[in-house]
């Protein structure tokens, strides 16, 4: 299922989606509601965003195990209360204008994106009990059902257990594989696809190999491409035909995008080729 059909944009021909990765994240601190509302200013169709939970069980955005990078705490998210979170600044790090940015949970957020973005929810590994259910997945559905926003979210997650817990509870959800080597081996993206039920394969550029490209094109298999910053890379997986791409800059993606669309096919065709 192409990221494409989950845009609020549906008379949007273009079949390419741009994805903002963690939100605008190079101008602004990572999974915040001002990055959020920053690729939304700058025109990206889809949001992406991660989540784990507090110690309290309530659905935060955020992309490490620990604080320490994006915040002034210490120690494991899944140790505080929401509460104590939300005293946390989650902006200084990036920039002194940002002091007081919060953690915002993945209710704030998607009430913020509804009716503007769709919006890809990362689970993270970390967040998924080794050994129990631990809830997170309902939680989300929840979230998502109470923000009316169920046609425009794609759930993603390294961990397969996430990914088919996920289809377990609702075989009409949508969900993408984010390729992991630990977790596969040395199986064909269509394999996992099947293995899981999913809808979706996000791949780092640095894995995406012809082969694999030929695999996931000849089973209509949608390919979205992770992190890429810059243009030459941006313009290089737009002409292989990949669904998406995972950008920190989503305003830079989407002028490639129309360059590319002012581009003669055969020149197109004949730059699109590995290297």
């Amino acid at each position: 299922m192409p990221y494409h059909l989950f845009k609020y944009n549906k008379s949007d021909s273009d079949n390419f989606t741009t994805i903002a990765h963690r939100g605008a994240s190079a101008y602004y601190p990572e999974n915040t509601m001002i990055s959020f509302e920053g690729a939304i200013a700058r025109g990206a169709d889809m949001v992406e965003l991660d989540v784990q939970l507090s110690r309290d069980g309530e659905v935060v955005v955020f992309h490490d195990e620990k604080l320490s990078r994006c915040t002034n705490g210490k120690g494991k998210i899944s140790d505080y209360k929401l509460v104590e979170l939300k005293k946390l600044d989650a902006g200084s790090w990036f920039g002194r204008e940002y002091k007081g940015a919060k953690i915002p949970t993945l209710d704030e957020a998607l009430n913020l994106c509804r009716d503007k973005i769709a919006v890809n929810i990362e689970i993270k590994t970390e967040a998924v009990d080794k050994n129990i259910r631990n809830g997170i997945e309902e939680k989300c559905l929840k979230v998502v059902g109470q923000n009316s926003m169920r046609e425009h979210i794609v759930f993603s997650s390294y961990d397969p257990r996430a990914l088919k817990h996920l289809k377990e509870i609702d075989s009409s959800v949508a969900t993408a594989v984010l390729f992991e080597k630990g977790y596969y081996g040395s199986k064909f993206p269509s394999e996992i696809i099947e293995l899981l039920g999913a809808d979706a394969f996000n791949c780092s550029k640095n894995e995406l190999s012809k082969k694999w490209l030929m695999n996931l094109k000849l089973n209509n298999i949608p390919v979205n491409i992770y992190t890429v910053n810059d243009k030459k890379n941006m313009r290089r997986f737009l002409e292989l035909g990949v669904s998406g791409i995972f950008t920190n800059k989503p305003d830079i993606l989407k002028m490639v995008v129309e360059n590319i669309k002012q581009m003669p096919r055969k020149e197109i065709i004949n730059r699109g080729d590995f290297q």
